[in-house]
């Protein structure tokens, strides 16, 4: 049956949806790639709150979806800017997510890598280096007694606080000796946080790499990899052929992921990405394919989704967590689009309607008859007559 969607221009233009989804059943693990989705957490729609309110997650649904990706084959990464931190999940609650969520795994068998921040501290003039390190400490001993692998993200008390390049030395050599376990480094850019600007102690991206580089290497058998969400496909393959033997690179780059993870002669990215959240079991199906060899295969299956994630990611990029959770729902994954401090308003309807098209047309809906309802229910509530 028709959909109006509206486009970019206020226009309605008439969309016949598809019938047949993509038979995708769960499958084992990888063998060739070692592959994590950042997951997005489901907000309990009955709770009485405010934008500024602790989050209020429904666990249930929550941990449920983690299962799906681990299904599927996928390892998870969890308490991420995808999960909203920083946007809405502070850390009591981000805390109180990795502890369930590691226990889910260790249930399951699910592989899983948990964020570490410095969220729960607010800089101000007055931080100092201790104050941020020590927050950094709390927070990875969480992680630790979890039993699930740290992934030292980004932090912005850090970002504000730190005169120079030898300040992130400093911290991040001090976080590498005390970790028990190697942990994964999160290099995330201003485009998906701009509080981030000037990371590892300079805006030009050469001297921010030699810094990153200098601590790698200081700590290689600390480093288990590092993440990398720059959006610059040749800067990070760049940068993986300067990693110290046994130093994986994970991408994060949603604008470039087929061929980072192909790979070339010299090498090939593992992958730790947001968009893995709605293609999870497509995604899967890809890395199984290369798995056996066929790069050609494996491209063939996953080319075609970055024009989805090149628009769920697009500027403001922050708020692709938007479209994330909007496609979770028409999937069927949870049962209301609402999120975590409101941020369901954060992309217009006609950016809905773009990503309910592409994701329509990869065949990503396993119930597509369910996801064209919920999307005619969102026009509705719009005003666009169908």
């Amino acid at each position: 049956m028709t959909l109006h969607l509206p486009d970019a221009h206020g226009t309605l233009r008439a969309y016949e949806p598809h019938t047949d989804p993509l038979a995708l059943g769960p499958g084992s693990a990888f063998t060739s790639r070692t592959v994590f989705s950042a997951a997005h957490v489901v907000a309990d729609p009955y709770a009485d709150t405010t934008p500024d309110s602790p989050a209020a997650v429904d666990w249930d649904a929550t941990l449920a979806f983690r299962r799906h990706l681990w299904s599927h084959g996928l390892g998870v990464a969890e308490a991420m800017d995808t999960a909203q931190r920083g946007m809405g999940l502070d850390w009591a609650g981000a805390a109180e997510l990795i502890r369930r969520s590691a226990a889910e795994a260790r249930a399951c068998g699910g592989r899983i890598a948990c964020g570490v921040g410095t969220d729960q501290l607010t800089a101000t003039a007055a931080t100092t280096l201790a104050e941020v390190r020590a927050a950094y400490e709390e927070q990875l001993a969480v992680v630790e007694e979890s039993g699930a692998q740290a992934i030292l993200m980004a932090s912005r008390a850090l970002a504000a606080t730190a005169k120079g390049p030898e300040d992130y030395l400093e911290v991040y050599g001090h976080l590498l000796r005390q970790a028990a376990e190697p942990v994964i480094l999160h290099w995330l850019g201003p485009m998906f946080d701009p509080a981030l600007e000037g990371y590892w102690g300079s805006s030009d991206l050469d001297a921010a790499t030699g810094t990153f580089l200098e601590v790698i290497a200081a700590h290689p058998d600390k480093v288990d990899g590092i993440k990398v969400s720059l959006l610059d496909a040749r800067r990070e393959v760049d940068l993986r052929r300067r990693l110290p033997q046994g130093v994986r690179c994970y991408t994060g780059d949603d604008f470039h992921y087929p061929e980072l993870i192909a790979g070339d002669e010299q090498g090939f990215s593992h992958a730790l990405l947001g968009i893995f959240d709605p293609l999870g079991p497509l995604a899967a199906e890809a890395v199984r394919v290369l798995d056996t060899g066929n790069t050609e295969g494996f491209r063939a299956l996953l080319d075609p989704t970055v024009e989805l994630s090149r628009h769920l990611f697009r500027a403001p990029t922050r708020y692709y967590k938007t479209g994330v959770v909007f496609l979770a729902w028409l999937a069927g994954h949870q049962d209301h689009f609402s999120m975590v401090g409101g941020l369901q308003s954060a992309r217009s309807l006609p950016h809905l309607a773009r990503a309910y098209e592409l994701a329509d047309g990869l065949g990503l809906f396993p119930d597509p008859k369910r996801a064209e309802e919920r999307m005619r229910t969102l026009l509705s509530l719009y005003g666009v007559d169908q």
